[in-house]
């Protein structure tokens, strides 16, 4: 008989067949909203802010767009970056602390970052237009 040996290659992972927890998908989430704000949030944001305190025409050309179903539309993604980022922030911030890092705790934990950033946006877009 042969012996089977063991290769101490990598094995391949495919992180997309992996079925991950829910605190681990908000802190993705949360990575790849941190992103997204910065770039091309920022960018984004400056500009529009450029324009805004150009003139008055401008003020009142943003100020048209804005009302746009469409733009509405726009801008509500951003605007959910914007929340659920700051929401799984705090979450992140209270686990340095060791507060909450019990499994339960860590799961319902992550189940309210994503139902209050959910919250946030709808009663802001709500206030918005």
């Amino acid at each position: 008989m042969i012996a089977k040996t063991y290769s101490n290659r990598p094995k391949y992972l495919n992180l997309l067949k992996i079925k991950q927890p829910l605190p681990a998908i908000v802190s993705i989430i949360h990575r790849i909203t941190g992103v997204l704000l910065f770039f091309p949030g920022i960018p984004v944001l400056l500009c529009i802010f450029q324009d805004f305190l150009g003139s008055q025409e401008s003020f009142d050309y943003l100020q048209k767009n804005l009302q746009n179903p469409l733009m509405m539309l726009i801008i509500l993604p951003p605007l959910w970056f914007f929340f659920h980022h700051v929401c799984a922030g705090i979450r992140h911030l209270l686990l340095d602390q060791h507060i909450g890092v019990e499994l339960q705790q860590a799961r319902t934990s992550a189940y309210l970052v994503f139902v209050v950033g959910i919250m946030l946006t709808t009663l802001t877009g709500l206030l918005l237009w």
